[in-house]
């Protein structure tokens, strides 16, 4: 009898896996649209708390924003106190210009150490890269979550230079295996302003798994609008370490009576550990 209650035990785990679930990792990506553009209906102020309630609504672990200003990441900070957020402008290395800030949840996650670079031949001071446009930089964050250790990179490709978008990922690769000698899972996020088919991605492809083409639940919507006048996919998730990918989504619900909470739409993937 002793013997079949043992057995009894193992195999009612073995069915419910002890009430043990797989930890995952739900992570945004989300080109804002910097809230000094002179938009019109589309402006900042128009659209922000429309902002926050898709962010309520899918309540990410961690999200990293692109073309956010000083004032936009201190709205959503005051408005979702729960999140942290680390980043800087990428004029100065300070406050000035657009920040590739990154929010995480201090409910789920908790911060160890971050830092900036630029996408440049000095990728430690402020600076433009090779044929950019504008300074570009990619903020990254060595995060924990549920005794897991993870980094999180977000960043902004040019938009002009071919050969800035080119060697900026090439910077991001390898700084990537710079920070994390041990391996840790890895998250990168961003606006790339290249479609999947675009030889810069070659390089990164065979590095890391695009969470859209890997997800087991996914679509392939275009996540540049243009305000409805474009759509093309431009916007990224990307990881390594993990075992899978559950769910891929461009986010294009419609919040309150906003019919586009930026010129680009959000993507959401949920990671599993």
């Amino acid at each position: 009898m002793r013997h079949f209650w043992i057995f009894a035990v193992i195999s009612l785990c073995g069915i419910a896996g002890c009430g043990r679930q797989a930890e995952t990792l739900d992570v945004i990506s989300y080109n804002i649209r910097m809230g000094v553009a002179d938009d019109g209906e589309n402006s900042w102020e128009h659209r922000r708390g429309a902002t926050i309630d898709m962010l309520q609504d899918k309540r990410p672990d961690i999200f990293g924003v692109q073309e956010a200003f000083d004032f936009q990441i201190e709205y959503i900070t005051d408005s979702l106190q729960q999140y942290g957020s680390v980043g800087v402008g990428r004029e100065d290395g300070k406050q000035a210009g657009e920040h590739m800030s990154i929010f995480y949840n201090t409910e789920t996650v908790t911060l160890i150490e971050w830092g900036t670079f630029w996408l440049s031949e000095t990728p430690e001071v402020p600076s433009m890269g090779w044929d950019a446009a504008c300074p570009r930089t990619a903020t990254w964050a060595l995060l924990e979550k549920g005794g897991h250790r993870f980094y999180y990179v977000n960043t902004h490709l040019d938009h002009v230079g071919k050969e800035a978008q080119k060697n900026g990922l090439a910077l991001i690769v390898d700084r990537i295996a710079d920070i994390n000698p041990d391996g840790f899972p890895m998250v990168l996020t961003g606006d790339f302003n290249v479609t999947p088919d675009d030889v810069v991605l070659d390089e990164l492809e065979t590095r890391m798994l695009n969470a859209r083409n890997t997800a087991a639940e996914t679509d392939s919507l275009g996540t540049f609008n243009g305000w409805g006048n474009a759509d093309s996919i431009i916007d990224y998730i990307w990881y390594s370490g993990f075992s899978s990918c559950e769910k891929f989504e461009t986010v294009r619900t419609q919040y309150g009576s906003i019919p586009y909470i930026s010129d680009h739409y959000p993507v959401h993937a949920t990671l599993v550990f």
